[in-house]
């Protein structure tokens, strides 16, 4: 018969003192903090089920009664179901999904993507996690500019190091090159999105041409050591909603080069009004995309296949999507041009605030210069923290300041 392991008596477990929490989980599970956003955001709910009227201008989603899906979208969402397009899809997405991306992109941004080199996935979040967890090992470093979107989570996650470079509103909010170019060389992976979250800027066409050459004259010196490349990772879901003169560029459409190196991601959430919808998708090296797909295929992050199989087909309906995105943008602009129009009232009567003119995304980037100030009942603003929670209890405004964003600075 086998050894087995003697069992200890029920009366040793049972009086066996419990270690201490942080040892029953994980080094990494341990030290990983949770999104700010959504902790304000679920503070802010906690309000309004308590019967506070409060402004929310927190998470970047969409209420459908104002901001629907497109029509014909849902439409075919609805006949998917009813043909029974339930079960799994491919776990690299369906190839008419695959191929409709791929079209889309050839058709509205000028980029050349085979099939093969798309890959679809439940949202654009696990495409960015599993695009990190391809390209680098612990200890590699990671480049972003602050303000940006998680970036320093995602690094966390895989134990890489993060690079935060700040940037001010006098660039508004987006890298120089000459602020990013002396990190590259010991770097593995660039972090980009443009339209930026949380900002609501647009990065230049020639500034991102800028970046671009700089990676690729990074990449030239590595190949001749026989080194690892650098990559970069572009974050172009908002690319749909960019307007008040700004144009949306790509690196692969400044410099076809770039494309052994460059990572696409995007999908349905900001574009179409679609964030609970969950498809995603990158584009990219068919090499390092085939082992994104494996990474998303151990863990089941497929987007729903009605919703992909709905996806391929509007995407393939050119005057659908441009009559949808014309209405959607200008919609969106809309309220982000009140929004600044009215903060610069304020500033104009003298009131201690400021904010950038929108250029893209659903974000308005405003500066409440309240540190230092007192408050009615005698307080002192001493941080941004302080100021948000001010306005919230004052005003009914509930905001994210950008150390949500990896921001160090208390600048309001």
């Amino acid at each position: 018969m086998p050894e087995t392991t003697p069992r200890a008596p029920e009366a040793t477990l049972a009086t066996e003192t419990r270690p201490p929490a942080q040892r029953r989980i994980s080094a990494l599970a341990s030290g990983l903090i949770g999104s700010e956003i959504l902790k304000i955001a679920g503070e802010i709910r906690a309000l309004k089920a308590g019967g506070r009227d409060v402004c929310d201008l927190t998470v970047g989603d969409f209420d459908p009664r104002h901001f629907p899906i497109p029509a014909r979208l849902a439409e075919l969402i609805h006949q998917a179901l009813a043909r029974g397009e339930t079960n799994y899809p491919p776990s690299s997405g369906i190839a008419e999904l695959r191929a409709a991306v791929s079209r889309l992109y050839a058709r509205e941004l000028g980029l050349d993507y085979a099939q093969g080199s798309v890959l679809i996935a439940s949202g654009s979040r696990p495409a960015i996690y599993a695009t990190y967890a391809a390209v680098c090992d612990p200890g590699d470093r990671v480049v972003y500019p602050v303000p940006s979107w998680n970036n320093n989570h995602y690094a966390y996650l895989v134990g890489a190091t993060g690079v935060p470079v700040s940037c001010g509103p006098e660039d508004q909010f987006v890298p120089r090159p000459e602020a990013l170019v002396p990190h590259l060389s010991r770097a593995r992976l660039l972090c980009l999105n443009s339209p930026l979250n949380p900002t609501g800027t647009v990065l230049s066409a020639s500034a991102l041409r800028a970046i671009g050459e700089a990676v690729l004259q990074e990449n030239a010196t590595r190949r001749r050591r026989g080194e690892r490349p650098l990559y970069l990772l572009y974050d172009q879901v908002y690319w749909m909603l960019s307007f008040g003169g700004a144009e949306h560029a790509t690196p692969g459409g400044l410099l076809p080069e770039l494309a052994p190196y460059c990572v696409l991601v995007d999908g349905i959430s900001k574009g179409f009004a679609a964030t609970g919808l969950r498809v995603g998708w990158v584009a990219g090296p068919e090499d390092v995309v085939a082992r994104i797909g494996t990474l998303l295929g151990h863990v089941g992050a497929w987007a729903p296949r009605a919703e992909q199989v709905a996806t391929a087909a509007f995407l393939e309906e050119p005057d659908a999507v441009n009559a949808f995105r014309t209405g959607f943008t200008r919609t969106v602009e809309d309220r982000l041009q009140r929004l600044h129009r009215g903060v610069q009232g304020f500033k104009q009567r003298g009131l201690p605030i400021d904010s950038l003119p929108p250029a893209g995304a659903i974000y308005l980037s405003a500066q409440v210069r309240g540190l230092g100030r007192r408050t009615p009942d005698g307080g002192t603003l001493r941080s941004n923290e302080d100021v948000r929670r001010y306005l919230l209890e004052a005003a009914g405004l509930a905001v994210v300041p950008f150390q949500a964003f990896g921001m160090p600075e208390d600048a309001g």
